[in-house]
């Protein structure tokens, strides 16, 4: 049976099956069934499909790999059972094979089973066997391979090749007489890989001038030369070595994960705490970017300096930083702006974040990091040119992160309650996808396994409630809400100048103790240092003094102590007493005495100070700097505009103009079930064309279909659905009516895909230019 009649013979449900399976084959649709069977054996989509397999259902394709040709079922039970342990293949065969003919990778009948077109070439060694002979020795000389096939099967007619490819078909005589180092040279290549490097493999040796047991094995053809030195196992003589047997051990089933199993409630207790110090730690990044941001690199990026910095001050480990400086970029709560040079701002999208409450924030965050196509596990190391990886740099992209990352936690979601080991889930990912392998994979899953634990997806290793729910699609925030701490109100303040937050204050009076005092410790409880800077530091955003004593009392859940009071009101009465301008810069203040003061100092030689008027002297320093150095000194000025106002010099937020747009890839296929639909119909329409080889009809005599526009979308969509022919009026480029009969598939996009019968082939109709629909 040919591939493109058994293709043509599936029904409607198992060609939904395989183009939801393989949603490449419809990008687009195919004009027709053949097209489709052509699509589906092309290397590329071959090898997209074989990557989808788990390590049983690779092995029944490798075994039919090996074959020369179909072979019936039982046949097959019998090589691939030879390779289990209890030698049973049932069901894990029958359910295999059914998913490999759903794939197309398969096809055929029970009695004769056989690859799809395009499978044999993908397949590189396939199970770890070797060419045949026929291939192993196509580059050697006609010559050489005459006087190889007289020295092993003397007397044989034919030519060279050919009589060297049937005494290799059974190869028992020869493997029997060459030397231990000989047969122990074969045992290292017989169960893979094949190939190995020998010097000078294109020697002419005959089987009576051997002398080495390499030398042996090439006279003997046991060995085929591929290059100069390189040699292969031909697949007869490794098939024969390994006693009829593909596979030399096969597990019909996943491996069984191995781990420490954990409490679910306690597991989810902490997953849910650390999803919380995760939304605290992005929220806690975008406001202090918000007044200090770092700069954009010119190659693009973060400095390594400024991540130190914002680890440094979220109190986490540099890796860490990384990861919550990606997952803001990529959910659009940060990106690049703020002038020529460029800075990491916030976006206005953070606003709209930071009032949402704090599962639905954890839910964006989340799945931002399932499907960000970023990983920040590698910030910090080096590419093939040994050029640092900075956080935020567009080299941390890999396509492949969203997918091991939905396949990781596919493995901890199959085993509820389990933290597994990470050598358990490598051994199963290697199972469930055996082609999907290397030492970079392997990183990105101890990525994936240390990130969940972060973010909160995980507790203590184990997958999560509401983690389960966010990669399933449930009710995420409905599950994790109640396990978040209730945010606090107030403070505890204490006599030595320190507030102590008993738990997670809420978003607003934590803002407002991060500018107004400095963070000393974190942990259960937070402990806020109040000091004059810091409380300069406010009185600089705005704040007065008064406010400030006021905004304590209000949120303190002990009297305010004197020596705080005192603090605030002593550094409120000195604030702005002097004020800076620009001369370069200049220094104002009422009270002439302390002018003197400031020009009888020391300190303020560097400054360069002249007095200009009782109440006034100019600097040739810097506004900016002019402050600093006067603050250094003990003063407290405040800086001035030109026309005398105080400047606040720490005004709203900044942010950029506009959110970035963000990357993202889908972990699953995500095909609709509608264009699956719609696609068939459009295949078995085109394949009834193509075959019947119709003759384009005339549309119907009379005026061209008009009619409004919502109408005309209705009848186009029933249409779709009852899979029949419409008549329409089409406006075509130049603006001139006609008439078609169509047969349509799906809408999408403005336009219409469907068969066209007065054209016999595939067509795409734009909607705006379709006057109107008519029944047949």
């Amino acid at each position: 049976m040919e591939f493109t009649e058994w293709i043509r013979g599936r029904t409607d449900e198992q060609l939904r099956a395989l183009v939801s399976a393989r949603p490449e084959l419809i990008t687009p649709v195919p004009a027709h069934l053949e097209g489709l069977a052509s699509r589906a054996a092309s290397p590329s989509a071959v090898g997209r499909a074989l990557d989808r397999l788990d390590r049983f259902a690779l092995a029944v394709v490798e075994t039919l790999a090996v074959q020369d040709g179909p072979v019936p079922k039982e046949r097959l039970r019998e090589l691939v059972g030879a390779a289990l342990e209890d030698g049973d293949a049932e069901p894990g065969l029958s359910t295999a094979l059914d998913r490999l003919c759903d794939l197309a990778l398969v096809y055929g009948t029970d009695d004769a089973l056989d690859l799809g077109p395009g499978v044999r070439k993908v397949l590189e060694d396939p199970a770890g066997l070797g060419p045949k002979a026929v291939d192993a020795f196509r580059h050697h000389p006609p010559e050489q391979l005459d006087e190889m096939a007289d020295d092993v099967a003397p007397g044989t007619a034919g030519s060279g090749k050919e009589r060297l490819a049937a005494a290799l078909a059974v190869p028992a005589a020869l493997v029997e007489e060459v030397s231990p180092g000989a047969r122990a040279a074969l045992d290292q290549l017989t169960w893979g890989p094949p190939a190995g490097r020998v010097p000078n493999a294109r020697r002419e040796v005959r089987r009576d001038t051997a002398r080495s047991p390499i030398e042996e094995l090439l006279a003997r053809g046991l060995l085929a030369a591929t290059g100069e030195e390189s040699v292969t196992l031909p697949r007869e003589v490794g098939l024969y070595l390994r006693g009829g047997r593909v596979h030399r051990g096969l597990l019909a089933v996943p491996p069984p994960l191995e781990g420490a199993v954990r409490d679910r409630q306690l597991a989810d207790r902490t997953a849910a705490g650390q999803a919380f110090s995760f939304v605290r730690s992005v929220e806690e990044l975008c406001e202090r970017w918000s007044i200090e941001p770092p700069g954009v690199l010119r190659t693009g990026g973060l400095g390594v300096r400024d991540l130190k910095r914002t680890a440094s001050e979220l109190d986490l480990p540099e890796w860490v930083a990384a990861l919550v400086v990606e997952v803001a970029h990529a959910a659009g709560l940060v990106a690049a702006g703020g002038g020529v040079d460029g800075e990491w701002l916030p976006t206005p999208g953070y606003d709209l974040w930071r009032v949402r409450v704090t599962a639905d924030r954890w839910v964006t965050l989340a799945t931002t990091w399932l499907q960000m196509d970023r990983m920040p596990g590698l910030v910090g190391e080096r590419d093939e040119r040994d050029r640092p990886l900075n956080a935020l740099h567009t080299d941390l992209r890999r396509s492949s992160a969203p997918g091991v990352r939905a396949a990781t936690l596919g493995v901890l979601a199959a085993a509820p309650g389990l933290a597994p080991a990470r050598d358990s889930v490598l051994e199963r990912l290697a199972w469930e996808q055996p082609r999907r392998r290397g030492p970079l994979r392997e990183q990105l899953i101890e990525f994936a396994l240390r990130e969940a634990e972060q973010v909160g997806v995980t507790g203590l290793g184990a997958l999560s409630g509401h983690g389960r729910a966010l990669i399933e699609g449930g009710d995420a925030p409905g599950l994790l809400a109640p396990l978040l701490p209730e945010p606090v109100d107030h403070v505890l303040l204490q006599a030595d100048l320190t507030a102590v937050a008993p738990g997670p204050l809420t978003s607003e009076l934590n803002r407002w103790m991060t500018l107004t005092a400095d963070v000393e410790s974190k942990g259960g409880a937070t402990v806020y240092r109040f000091s004059e800077g810091s409380i300069r530091r406010a009185l600089d955003a705005g704040h007065g003094g008064e406010e400030l004593v006021a905004m304590l009392a209000r949120h303190s859940a002990t009297p305010v102590p004197q020596a705080l009071s005192y603090l605030v009101t002593d550094v409120a009465r000195r604030h702005g007493r002097i004020r800076v301008g620009t001369a370069s810069a200049y220094i104002r203040c009422d009270d002439p005495a302390l002018l003197d003061q400031i020009t009888a100092d020391r300190r303020s030689a560097a400054l360069r100070l002249r007095r200009l008027a009782p109440t006034v002297i100019a600097s040739r320093s810097s506004r900016a700097a002019l402050v600093d150095s006067l603050r250094a000194m003990g003063y407290a000025p405040v800086a001035e505009s030109l026309d005398g106002d105080v400047i606040i010099s720490q005004l709203d937020s900044r942010r950029t103009e506009a959110a970035p747009p963000v990357r993202t890839m889908a972990a699953a296929n995500g095909i609709d079930l509608e264009v699956v639909a719609a696609a068939v119909r459009a295949l078995r329409a085109g394949d009834a064309a193509h075959l019947a080889r119709r003759e384009p009809v005339d549309a119907p005599n009379g005026r061209v279909p008009r009619g409004p526009a919502t109408a005309t979308i209705s009848a186009l969509q029933e249409a779709i659905k009852q899979g029949v022919r419409v008549w329409i009026g089409y406006l075509d480029s130049q603006g001139n009516a006609t008439s078609r009969i169509l047969e349509p598939a799906r809408m999408e996009g403005g336009y219409l895909t469907a068969y066209d019968e007065t054209r016999a082939a595939v067509h795409r109709f734009a909607l705006h230019r379709i006057t109107g629909v008519a029944g047949l």
